[in-house]
Order: C-alpha cells, then sequence, then structure tokens
C-alpha cells in the first residue's frame, strides 16, 4: 500500500495510491481520518479493512497522481529522530569511527517539507549539504521492544533528505549537529510512505541523490550498519515511539562536504534522493 498527504480544496488529505489516481479516504468514508498519523494509529486490521473497503467504491473521491500537490507524508510527527553516520563508507569519508551504538540527534518538525516543496538555504550558512536517506515510520506505540518485536511497529518507508548546514553542524563550539539539521525546511520526506508489507526487506533497495540531475550517492541499504529493527528498538529503550514518528537512517558515501572540492547547494539547484521500490523526492533549492 501506498500512502500519501495531498493538499485538495478541502485541505490535506490522507490518500491511498490506486493505480495513476490516489483516493481521498475522509472524503470517501467520513469514518477515515483525513490525517495520516491518526490512520496509523488505528488497530491495524481495522485500518487494513476499512482501506481495503475504500478502494472497492465506485463513487470514491480520487485525484490523477500526476497533478497531486503533495505534503509530507506525516504532516504532525510527534518526533523526528535521525542516526548519523549509519553507512560505514559514510563513517570513513568523515573520518570517523564505525560506531558501536547509533549516533542520534533530532530536527523539529519546522524542517519538514514535501515532494515538490523549496529547500530554503538560510542567510547564516555558506555550507549546506545533501544526504539522501531511507526514513521509518512507526505505526505502532511501544517502548522497551526487542529487535525482534520492533519490526511488528514500523508501518512503512518512505524517502527522506537529511539537509546540513555543516558549517552549524562541525565549525561552531561542540558540533552542533542539530543546529546544523533543523534549519526550516531541511527535513524534505516523501512522496510516499510504503508499507511494510508492500516493500519487503528495506536493507536491499538502491540508494542515490542527484544534484541537477549529476548522480553524487549511489549506494544500497545493505550499506546500513544498524538496521531498522535495531534502530527502533534502541529508540524504544529511551522513549515511547508513537504512530506518524519519523526515523532517518543514515546516508551513504559521496556527501558535498567530503568532496574535493566541496559541493554545497545553490539556489537553481534540483535535488533528488530515489530509493528504489518507493520513489523519487524531489526539490528545489531556492535562497532565503
Amino acid at each position: 500500500m501506498r500512502i500519501a498527504t495531498i493538499q485538495t480544496s478541502f485541505g490535506p488529505r490522507a490518500v491511498v495510491q490506486a493505480g495513476d489516481q490516489f483516493i481521498d479516504l475522509h472524503g470517501t468514508d467520513s469514518s477515515l481520518p483525513s490525517n495520516v498519523r491518526q490512520l496509523l494509529a488505528m488497530e491495524s486490521a481495522e485500518r487494513a479493512a476499512a482501506i481495503d473497503s475504500v478502494l472497492r467504491k465506485k463513487d470514491s473521491i480520487r485525484y490523477p497522481v500526476g497533478s497531486a500537490k503533495y505534503l509530507a507524508p506525516v504532516v504532525d510527527p510527534q518526533k523526528i529522530v535521525c542516526v548519523g553516520l549509519n553507512y560505514k563508507d559514510h563513517a570513513e569519508e568523515s573520518k570517523m569511527a564505525i560506531p558501536k551504538e547509533p549516533v542520534l540527534f533530532s530536527k523539529f518538525p519546522t524542517a519538514l517539507i514535501g515532494h515538490g516543496e523549496n529547500i530554503v538555504l538560510p542567510k547564516v550558512s555558506t555550507k549546506v549539504d545533501y544526504e539522501a536517506e531511507l526514513v521509518i515510520v512507526i505505526g505502532k506505540r511501544g517502548r522497551h521492544l526487542s529487535a525482534a518485536e520492533a519490526g511488528k511497529y514500523i508501518a512503512g518507508y518512505t524517502v527522506g533528505h537529511d539537509v546540513s548546514a555543516r558549517d552549524w553542524q562541525l565549525e561552531k563550539d561542540g558540533k552542533q549537529w542539530m543546529a546544523g539539521k533543523t534549519f526550516d525546511t531541511f527535513a524534505p520526506c516523501g512522496p510516499v510512505i510504503v508499507t511494510s508489507d508492500e516493500l519487503g526487506d528495506p536493507h536491499v533497495l538502491p540508494i542515490s541523490l542527484r544534484l541537477n540531475g549529476k548522480v553524487l550517492q549511489n549506494s544500497s541499504t545493505n550499506q546500513m550498519i544498524f538496521r531498522a529493527e535495531q534502530i527502533v528498538s534502541y529508540l524504544s529503550q529511551i522513549f515511547t515511539v508513537e504512530p506518524g514518528d519519523l526515523i532517518f537512517t543514515g546516508t551513504p558515501p559521496g556527501i558535498g562536504h567530503a568532496r574535493t572540492p566541496a559541493i554545497y547547494m545553490k539556489p537553481g539547484d534540483v535535488a533528488e534522493v530515489e530509493i528504489q521500490g518507493i520513489g523519487v523526492l524531489s526539490n528545489p533549492v531556492v535562497g532565503e
């Protein structure tokens, strides 16, 4: 199942893709929420049965996929958590030790944007970098989960872009990771969530980033140090994971900061992150 949030004349709506159309769940069946986070919070069997019923309705409210105005798939997550240095080659290119436990930081909801929305380069930074990432979407509330249990708490996955102001992240006193990572618009996500049952193994997916059509990152999620279940289990020892939480899982090699000469994003660029089986997340880059 492919779930998204799109802008409609009725406001943001949770939709499910059926071929080349999106079906408005709440518009077709008012008992279903219009919000993806609330949709994910439903009991899974109940949600699946209700969505199946909507998909079979001949009078369902539909929108063409090709003309959809995307928002972030979850527009109101309770948490946006990120894992740093989760690809071996990326840790090596960053000249940092392979972590023994997940390296964590966070982004605020004001950083979140959807497919097609502008990444805004802040006036106070001159070194804004790109990072292609697989994003876990939590579907069930849980705490103190084992890795064996954690997979049941993952609703699905989406494509993410961990935009990073390297001068704020690495050149400030104390290495201000969160400061460099959570400027407004620095967490593009989308265009859709692909549910775990449809996607299959999330650790065998080609992942790439193109800047103005040029491939700058090209790897596979099989290079992740900590797998999705391990990450969710680890986080659940610290806090309660909740439906709609977004977890960025790290980036592969090829970041601009590690190149010689360095490559940073500039106004007029277009950044595209692609993960096989999920889709392409594309965002224009503009100046503040």
